[in-house]
């Protein structure tokens, strides 16, 4: 028992040793080069591990961290730019603590989807990189949800954009559609990767181009080698680093909440349009809670057209859907009574209560737009709703406050004060990770939110 201790702290100090010196190696000159920025596979460092004589197959992950840790693949690449990510991640106190948080939730369908189409599962982590795991992330681009979408390449997909919702930022629309994306990617690059990721990041044509400049001029044309944006040399190799923290989180002393190797949430079938209030209360949830399952739902109810369905913590799903079976029309939405004032018009009521001229038009009987001083309008009541939008403005739940830019600020110590991670400030404030703060710069951070 004691010896088998003595190894276990012996391997984790070895790799330990190891991460730290290819981490020293990070302050290397990254540009590309005629032989690209030198990869050492982990398996020619690390000392073989002894294989026991009647080795039993391993038994089923404790955790689903576990079952992720089982398949990665890229931890074992290590270089500069690498090491550099991994310290990028390990100089944020709260990032873990606050990707863990939102892990709980999504992850694991994650896992499956990936798993599903036999990709490497550090595409399931793919979208802690994008979007620190923040389905309500939107850029000052307007790239949208967990995989930070763009609206251009969101409707080459085909992907739903309308009054009522945004397939961006829903859980499964976002995954499925960016997984066929990486797919179409991955196919177009003869299975690599690394380009594949490059060019989810920064666009097909412009990775083809680095490709086509490389070869004309005799040189490597792989990832490493191909002279790419800014932020496309930072993007791949911090999806590795943080393979890597998370396959030796122990060494690296990085905790990882537990996370059960099993679903967080289920489709329940609305049965047709349903008030997201009324939804809450039924399963008996925060509102704010089922807007964190079904952040694709930008109203106060699911669209009317059709039946439809939203995501609920499996625990709730079963009772909420006997309710939803019984509801009547009538308790679906809930109405109020608007007394039209001289100088009204549709337009302005729609606006100001967060609805459409049509639906209006439609629930009131009304062939036109024309409307009189002091008839009455049924009105969906939507006010809880944009309270609860209100709180998520940014993609946090947190007291938004501004900040100026001191002389000799970094992400790092403006994150530490302010106990919020580096990828959010950069996600509130659309920021170009490479380049510098300046002094007297403005900042919107969002405080207190998880």
């Amino acid at each position: 028992m004691e010896r088998s201790v003595l190894n276990t702290v012996m391997c984790r100090l070895v790799i330990l040793a190891l991460l730290l010196f290819l981490g020293a190696c990070s302050t290397q000159d990254n540009k590309p080069s005629q032989g690209g920025a030198s990869v050492t596979p982990a398996a020619e460092l690390l000392p073989p591990a002894k294989k026991a004589a009647l080795e039993e197959p391993p038994g089923p992950p404790v955790d689903l961290w576990d079952r992720v840790r089982r398949q990665l693949s890229m931890h074992t690449l290590h270089n500069g730019r690498i090491g550099a990510a991994r310290e990028y991640y390990l100089k944020q106190s709260r990032y873990f603590d606050l990707v863990g948080l939102r892990a709980e939730r999504y992850l694991y369908h994650l896992v499956e989807a990936v798993e599903a189409r036999d990709m490497p599962i550090e595409i399931a982590m793919l979208p802690l990189v994008e979007s620190a795991l923040n389905p309500f992330a939107i850029s000052n681009q307007k790239a949208a949800g967990l995989w930070q979408i763009m609206p251009g390449t969101a409707d080459y997909l085909g992907m739903r954009r309308d009054w009522w919702f945004d397939a961006r930022l829903d859980i499964r629309a976002s995954t499925d559609h960016a997984l066929d994306y990486l797919e179409s990617l991955n196919k177009d690059f003869d299975g690599d990767w690394l380009l594949t990721l490059a060019a989810y990041n920064s666009g097909k044509g412009r990775v083809q181009r680095a490709i086509r400049r490389n070869k004309s001029r005799g040189m490597a044309s792989d990832y490493w080698s191909l002279e790419l944006p800014r932020e496309t040399r930072r993007y791949v190799p911090r999806l590795i680093a943080l393979s890597t923290i998370i396959a030796f989180n122990e060494a690296l002393e990085v905790a990882l909440p537990d996370i059960p190797n099993a679903p967080a949430f289920t489709a329940v079938a609305t049965g047709g349009q349903i008030e997201m209030l009324r939804a809450a209360e039924l399963a008996g949830l925060d509102l704010l809670e089922l807007r964190s399952f079904n952040p694709g739902q930008l109203r106060w109810a699911t669209a009317p057209q059709g039946t439809g369905d939203i995501l609920v913590p499996v625990s709730v799903a079963d009772a909420l859907g006997v309710s939803l079976a019984a509801l009547p029309d009538s308790e679906r939405v809930t109405w109020q009574h608007y007394r039209i004032r001289r100088g009204d018009s549709l337009i302005r009521i729609a606006k100001t209560f967060d609805t459409q001229v049509g639906l209006l038009r439609e629930v009131n009987n009304l062939k036109g737009n024309l409307i009189r001083a002091g008839d009455t309008l049924m009105i969906p009541d939507s006010a809880a709703w944009r309270a609860s939008l209100a709180l998520a403005q940014g993609g946090s739940t947190g007291v938004k406050r501004g900040y100026k830019v001191r002389r000799g600020d970094s992400l790092y110590e403006i994150a530490a004060r302010f106990d919020v991670t580096i990828d959010d400030i950069i996600s509130w404030n659309d920021l170009d990770p490479g380049r510098y703060l300046q002094p007297g710069q403005s900042l919107t951070l969002y405080l207190g939110g998880g």
